[in-house]
């Protein structure tokens, strides 16, 4: 059947070897339609981002490309502003009419921590075509803060397919006459439109915007990081705010979402959106977001990045959209009811690393 690979057919994948890994794969790295992929020893420092190419392999380019090695064994800081690249522990052998996505996770991309999927023969990021075979990396750009990682952090997610299954419009209409899908008027073109809440219903706190010389962050550091110390409170009572060029915001929804156990959904930029400004997706959302354990829906945090020139963001201007796909079969556990999930429930917030 076509649609998104659940949890169960991932380890179907896993024990039959398609995908296999240096260090045995554990059984929280399976998320209900994803697979978290986990970084190996080394990284990289590289001169400029690219990609393998057709008939091309990363290991064949890497040495024209980077600047020196760097051992993860111990902990090392990966600086803001500089790309690496990463071998990942884990490679895949994609059987005919299979292919593959990958996303950054969601705390990855609240620390705007640039993660992309590549690959040898690649001619994209984040993709991986029916009939793939080798190995898989991360290329690593931290943007506003510099980090310290360590070998097995998981800072991206692969997602499998058989087939499209992309919900049209009117599948996606049926399906919220059927199970709602946001707490107000459902905005469905080319997927389920979302705007920016720049009007609380308490307070005058509407967003954060990343401090551009903060200390390094060490990802393993669960709520110990003083948010006042990297990010700047962002405050209005009159509706909009002003984007400054190259300034990384976090922001939220003014709807709350749900995914209904049966389908998967990926965030993608308002089109007429792409020339100001980019809502950074760490993009992927499981079957039971904003349903679980809450059942009211919860609410997406924005990442935004404003290009070349200052833009003013009003209160519900359309600043992305959900697309859904349909799973191949219903997840054995869903996002939040049957799992530890950070983010079911949200408002706006900060990655989980800050108290």
């Amino acid at each position: 059947m076509n649609g998104v690979l659940p949890d169960s057919e991932i380890r179907k994948l896993i024990e039959t070897g398609v995908i296999s890994a240096d260090a045995p794969i554990l059984p929280e790295q399976i998320q209900p339609a994803s697979l978290d992929l986990r970084l190996g020893t080394v990284a990289y420092r590289l001169r400029a981002s690219f990609l393998a190419g057709k008939g091309r392999r990363i290991s064949d380019r890497l040495p024209d490309l980077q600047m020196h090695q760097m051992s993860l064994e111990d902990g090392a800081v990966l600086e803001r502003g500089c790309v690496y690249l990463v071998p990942l522990l884990e490679s895949i052998r994609l059987p005919k009419g299979m292919t593959a996505v990958a996303n950054a996770k969601s705390s990855t991309g609240r620390l705007d921590l640039l993660t992309r999927l590549v690959s040898d023969d690649g001619t994209e990021f984040d993709r991986l075509p029916e009939s793939y075979g080798g190995p898989l990396y991360a290329e690593i750009c931290p943007r506003s803060f510099s980090v310290l990682l360590r070998p097995g952090m998981r800072l991206n997610q692969l997602r499998l397919r058989h087939g499209q299954s992309v919900l049209s419009d009117a599948e996606l209409r049926d399906l919220n006459r059927r199970e709602p899908l946001t707490g107000g008027d459902a905005l469905i073109d080319q997927g389920l439109g979302f705007s920016v809440d720049l009007r609380p219903d308490e307070g005058d706190l509407v967003g954060y915007r990343a401090r551009p010389h903060s200390g390094v962050i060490d990802l393993d550091r669960i709520g110990e990081y003083p948010a006042a110390e990297f990010w700047d409170e962002l405050h209005t009572t009159d509706g909009r705010l002003i984007l400054d060029p190259g300034a990384f915001y976090i922001l939220v929804s003014r709807e709350s979402v749900a995914i209904p156990a049966d389908y998967a959904a990926e965030m993608a930029p308002y089109l007429a959106m792409v020339g100001e400004f980019r809502v950074h997706y760490a993009g992927f959302f499981d079957p039971g977001f904003g349903i679980g354990a809450h059942g009211a829906g919860a609410r997406g945090v924005l990442e935004v990045r404003c290009h070349e020139a200052p833009f003013v963001l009003e209160h519900g201007q359309v600043v992305g959209r959900l697309v859904y796909e349909r799973m191949a079969k219903r997840p054995t556990r869903l996002y939040g009811a049957d799992i530890r999930s950070n983010y079911q429930g949200q408002g706006l917030k900060l990655a989980k690393q800050f108290g």
